[in-house]
C-alpha cells in the first residue's frame, strides 16, 4: 500500500512538472503566464494549500485589463473542470475562493458571470468523484460541498448588490439603509442568507478530514464568510423585530419560517466551527424573535377568529328572524334559570 502510494505520488509529480513545461512552451506569452501560475497554486500534492505567494502571483497575473482577467478565470474553470483528481479539484476552488475575498472587482466580475445559469463559470460539481483511493473518495465530498457554498457565495453577492467581505459600508450605515428598505427586500434578502448557511450546514460527516492542512484552511476560509453572514443576516433580523407589529400574518410567517431554518443548522455549524464561530448572542436573538413572531401571529390569527365567530352569530340571527330589518341584530333574551321548570 505505501509503495503503490509513493508510486502515485511520484506519478502525480511528474504530471505537474510536464504541464508546466507544456504551458511554458505556450506561444502565447500572457495565456501561457497565466497557466503556469495557476498550475503551480494547483498541484496533485496534499501535503498543503497553495501558499500566499503562490495566491497572490494568481490575482496579480489576472489584474489589468479584461482580457488577462478572463484569462485567469478560463484558465481555473479549465483546471478545475479537467481534473479527476479532488485534491487538484479543491486547491482549485480554493484558488477560486480568494479571487472572491481578494481579487480585483473585474476578476470578481468574471468569476460571477452566469454561475448559476451553466456558462462557463458554472461550478456544477454535483457529481464529482475521485475514486483513486479511500482517502480521495472522502475529499471528493469536500470537493462537492465547497463548490456549492461558492456557487451560494456568488448567489447571494448578487441579491446583496456586494460581496461578502468587500462592502466597505459600517453597520451603522447599513442600518441607515435597511431602515428605508421594504418588508418584502428584508425578507428576500434573508432567504437569500438562509440558504448559504444551510449549504455550509450540508458540510460531510468526515469532519476528521480538518485534520488535513488543506481541508482545514477551506473551512477557514468558509468561516469568515459565515461570519459577515451571521453580520447580514443579524442586521435584516434586528429590523424587522422593530417593525413586528406592522407586519401582516404573510410577512410573518415567511421570517418565522426563515429563522426555524436557521435554527436547524445550529448544531452542525456548531460541530464544523468547533465552536469558534457559536456566538451565541445571535442564536439567541433569532429563537427569541421567532418566538415573538409566532406569538404575534397568534395574536393577529385570534382577532380573524373572533371576527369570524361574531360575524357568523350575526349572520344567524338575520336568517332565523324574519320580523329583524337588513343589519339589526336579534337580542337574546336574558333566561332566569330559577323560573325554569
Amino acid at each position: 500500500m505505501a509503495q503503490q502510494k509513493r508510486f502515485k505520488n511520484l506519478t502525480q509529480n511528474l504530471k505537474d512538472k510536464a504541464s508546466v513545461i507544456a504551458a511554458v512552451l505556450s506561444p502565447k506569452r500572457h495565456v501561457s503566464s497565466v497557466r503556469v501560475h495557476v498550475l503551480r497554486a494547483t498541484t496533485h500534492a496534499l501535503t498543503a494549500p497553495p501558499s500566499e505567494e503562490t495566491i497572490a502571483a494568481v490575482l496579480t497575473v489576472g489584474q489589468g485589463s479584461n482580457r488577462h482577467p478572463r484569462d485567469c478565470i478560463d484558465a481555473l474553470m479549465d483546471r478545475l473542470h479537467q481534473t479527476r483528481s479532488a485534491t487538484v479539484a479543491l486547491k482549485c476552488l480554493f484558488t477560486l475562493h480568494n479571487v472572491v475575498v481578494k481579487g480585483s472587482f473585474t476578476l470578481k466580475d468574471q468569476l460571477s458571470c452566469y454561475p448559476s445559469y451553466g456558462g462557463h463559470n458554472f461550478l456544477n460539481l454535483s457529481n464529482f468523484r475521485d475514486e483513486s483511493d479511500v482517502e480521495s473518495v472522502e475529499l471528493s465530498s469536500w470537493v462537492r460541498w465547497y463548490a456549492g457554498v461558492l456557487e451560494q457565495s456568488l448567489t447571494v453577492s448578487r441579491v446583496l448588490g456586494y460581496y461578502l467581505n468587500a462592502s466597505r459600508e459600517s453597520q451603522e450605515s447599513k442600518k441607515i439603509i435597511l431602515s428605508n428598505a421594504s418588508n418584502a427586500d428584508l425578507l428576500y434578502k434573508v432567504e437569500a442568507l438562509v440558504g448559504f448557511v444551510e449549504q455550509i450546514s450540508h458540510v460531510p460527516d468526515s469532519l476528521h478530514l480538518q485534520r488535513n492542512e488543506l481541508v482545514y484552511e477551506v473551512v477557514r476560509l468558509v468561516g469568515e464568510d459565515y461570519r459577515s453572514v451571521q453580520v447580514e443576516i443579524l442586521l435584516r433580523v434586528e429590523e424587522l423585530r422593530e417593525r413586528m407589529e406592522d407586519l401582516d400574518v404573510g410577512e410573518l410567517n415567511e421570517l418565522v419560517g426563515y429563522l426555524g431554518r436557521l435554527e436547524e443548522t445550529q448544531e452542525k455549524l456548531v460541530l464544523l466551527f468547533v465552536n469558534r464561530k457559536r456566538n451565541n448572542g445571535f442564536w439567541d436573538l433569532l429563537h427569541n424573535t421567532k418566538i415573538k413572531g409566532i406569538t404575534k401571529k397568534r395574536e393577529i390569527e385570534g382577532k380573524w377568529l373572533t371576527v369570524v365567530v361574531n360575524t357568523g352569530a350575526a349572520e344567524l340571527a338575520r336568517s332565523t328572524n324574519p320580523f329583524l330589518d337588513p343589519g339589526q341584530l336579534s337580542p337574546v333574551p336574558r333566561v332566569d334559570f330559577a323560573t325554569v321548570r
